[in-house]
């Protein structure tokens, strides 16, 4: 089954891909592997900011990592020339998570992307994965993520 056929199937219309907001490229490639810049959540084309334990709830959180994993998928779309079944294999996903010091459910918040990743591309999409609690995020962003993608 196509990868795009999955993502209709799940009601998934990719965005346009996002422009680098500073000096950095989105996507970078090195043989058979791309690397996805940070991507930070947004809601209605805004950054979604808050702190997850004192602004936002876990669920929440979870919510702004699935949205966030979409947009990634739009830029690897993009740099793919528009043809994410070239994806082999999701091999890692990194998350930061805009935390207080007492909330301790950033693995929870990644699995927002983390679940999406694996309904899309299956096996190929089980990744190894980090989650960090951090003390600020550009622009006040709850999560940020960056993901590491082998390619054929």
């Amino acid at each position: 089954m196509s990868v795009y056929d999955t993502l209709a199937r799940l009601g998934i219309e990719l965005p346009t891909a996002g422009a680098p907001a500073a000096a950095y490229v989105m996507a970078a490639q090195t043989g058979n592997t791309v690397f996805l810049s940070g991507h930070i959540a947004r809601k209605d084309g805004k950054p979604w900011a808050g702190k997850l334990g004192k602004d936002l709830g876990t669920e929440d959180g979870k919510a702004a990592a699935r949205s966030i994993a979409v947009d990634l998928l739009a830029t690897l779309h993009t740099h793919l020339g528009g043809d994410l079944n070239r994806v082999t294999r999701i091999v890692k996903v990194m998350s930061l998570v805009n935390s207080t010091q007492e909330f301790t459910e950033q693995h929870l918040v990644t699995n927002g992307a983390s679940e999406l990743l694996a309904e899309i591309f299956g096996d190929a999409g089980k990744h190894a994965r980090s989650a960090f609690g951090v003390a600020q995020i550009p622009l006040g962003a709850c999560v940020e993520i960056e993901m590491i993608v082998e390619v054929k």
